[in-house]
């Protein structure tokens, strides 16, 4: 086999190898060569090249989501690095493990003017789990810090750092190693799955008789039958899901705005819960946000193995175990409380759904319509990847099948890498991917399509409304050169030349005949990636949705 001549690298590459890390997305560059030449030559790792070092990252970022295993990202020095950083904030608010090596000068060429040099120690200590500053010769300190950085990737499920100082010649090759590094093996936590001080808990659950469970960003099949049926089926318990929360029962509330948005005062006290139970990662909605900052409930339990926000800043327990190990232990020790709870919001919320499809048969083609129409044409058992801002808003308006995961960047909320992480999830998984996006959000991220490794079955739904949709929904929108420019970012642009230009099918729909025909067009041609993309009418759409919530009263 082929190594690389510097002992540092085959250190690092060997290491990778025994913790399992499978896949390696490398971006071109020189100062990375010894790193390059040996995880490329090593049937070990699954090597990808992608020259955008931002879209490289979350590509990795995608793997990683589906594979739960560390994904490495290696990059050459200076301004490379940063590139990596929306993916790197992504990953740590996601919780996904990420392994950044980055191969850096050595310290004595820091800050005396030479070329593609940066300060690269610690640049994501604000964002990252671990960070490991490596010196220049191979040492048992550099194997420690290695191993220590791998292991925390895995554990607490977040990007690590390990950045590598290399001297020149950076190509030359050896055939043995040179170096024997040490492999350390961490026990890891294993927690526990029992409630400590259950008495209190129990007693609490028993006597509350409305119990709020919010799921946010979570796992399919994390959740046991038997405790879904548990939740279901106690009258003093309300469970509110969203898109992506992959939890799904009839008696769930799986649109929060459609229920909470047209409330008034007195209604929010009706629904105030005693108890608030949350569980998984990030919110979409605002509003529930709002409700529950303002009617703070008694007691708010998030169920957590690493992490408790206080998003409601009334957190009084942090149980740090599986949510599913939690409801277990609580469920065998507490019973139904009487309580006309679910009754009432089930009344209600019934009844929205009733009007929903009214309001739904009714619109003309427009951003809600489409996604009605998307989003039931969905094929079963696939995958679906929505990007950030309104493409996500959207989406919690509509029902998804049971069998579809749903996926989407809600660590930081942003659009700067949603095409490229649902590309890299498509390659990660072996389902078939679909990627509803916005035009602002696919048009900021077009050097995803810049990849070679891009699944045939993989679909792009692109519903392009001429700018920052998310701006004319949300409140203060006014329709001037401003607004226009400035905010909506206002646009002619289309991606019929980017497919053309990548050798992806390409298809488009402006009114509802057209949708469907080339959405089944879309689904049909599986011999190269294809894009379907949507026109919608700029002025109209947030009319539409805001008449929506007014209509539903």
């Amino acid at each position: 086999m082929i190594y690389p001549k510097i002992p540092l690298a085959q250190s690092i590459i060997e290491i990778c190898s025994a913790k399992g890390i499978l896949n390696i997305i490398i971006s071109p560059g020189s100062r990375n060569a010894p790193l390059t030449i040996g995880f490329a030559q090593n049937p070990n790792f699954n090597c990808y090249s992608i020259a955008d070092e931002r879209c490289a990252a979350f590509f990795a970022l995608g793997i990683a989501q589906q594979t739960k295993v560390p994904t490495a990202i290696v990059c050459t020095s200076g301004s490379a690095l940063l590139n990596y950083y929306p993916a790197v904030a992504e990953a740590f608010y996601s919780q996904i493990p990420l392994i950044v090596i980055s191969a850096d000068r050595p310290q004595s060429k820091i800050d005396i003017g030479d070329g593609q040099t940066i300060r690269q120690q610690n640049v994501f200590q604000n964002h990252s789990v671990f960070n490991a500053n490596l010196t220049e010769e191979a040492s048992e300190e550099n194997d420690l810090k290695i191993n220590i950085a791998i292991e925390t990737a895995i554990l607490q499920k977040g990007p690590v750092h390990i950045n590598a100082p290399f001297e020149e010649p950076l190509y030359e090759t050896v055939e043995t190693l040179s170096v024997q590094p040490i492999i350390t093996h961490s026990e890891g936590n294993i927690g526990t799955n029992k409630i400590e001080n259950i008495e209190e808990f129990v007693s609490i659950w028993n006597t509350a008789k409305r119990k709020l469970v919010l799921v946010g960003v979570n796992e399919s099949n994390t959740i046991d039958k038997e405790i879904i049926e548990n939740l279901a089926k106690d009258p003093s318990v309300v469970v509110l899901t969203e898109t992506t929360s992959n939890l799904h029962h009839a008696s769930f509330i799986n649109s929060i705005d459609t229920l909470i948005t047209p409330f008034e005062d007195i209604d929010f006290k009706e629904f105030e819960p005693e108890i608030l139970v949350t569980f998984g990662g990030m919110v979409v909605s605002k509003r529930i946000k709002g409700f529950l900052r303002k009617y703070k409930p008694l007691h708010h339990w998030h169920i957590d193995t690493l992490r408790a926000y206080d998003t409601f800043n009334a957190l009084t327990k942090h149980v740090v175990m599986p949510p599913n190990d939690f409801f277990k232990d609580l469920f065998s020790k507490t019973v139904f409380t009487e309580s006309n709870y679910f009754k009432q919001i089930n009344e209600i919320y019934e009844q929205r759904k009733i009007k929903k499809k009214k309001y739904l048969d009714k619109i003309p083609f427009s951003d809600f319509k489409v996604f009605e129409k998307v989003i039931e044409s969905l094929p079963k058992n696939s995958q679906l990847q929505i990007s950030n801002s309104s493409a996500i808003r959207y989406a919690q308006l509509i029902d998804v099948y049971s069998s579809i995961e749903v996926f989407c960047n809600r660590g930081t909320s942003g659009i700067d890498g949603s095409t490229s992480t649902a590309i890299g999830a498509a390659t990660g998984s072996s389902k078939q991917t679909i990627f509803i996006t916005g035009d602002i959000s696919f048009l900021y991220d077009s050097n995803a399509l810049w990849n070679a490794y891009i699944p045939k079955n993989f679909k792009i739904i692109l519903i392009n409304n001429g700018g920052g949709g998310i701006f004319r929904i949300l409140p203060g929108h006014e329709e001037k050169p401003v607004f226009n420019t400035y905010f909506e970012t206002s646009h002619h642009l289309t991606a019929e030349h980017l497919a053309k230009m990548y050798q992806m099918n390409y298809f488009t729909a402006a009114d509802t005949d057209s949708l469907e025909q080339n959405i089944k067009s879309l689904y049909a041609a599986n011999d190269v990636p294809g894009i379907l993309e949507i026109f919608t009418p700029t002025a109209e759409n947030d009319v539409i949705l805001k008449q929506f919530f007014k209509e539903l009263v």
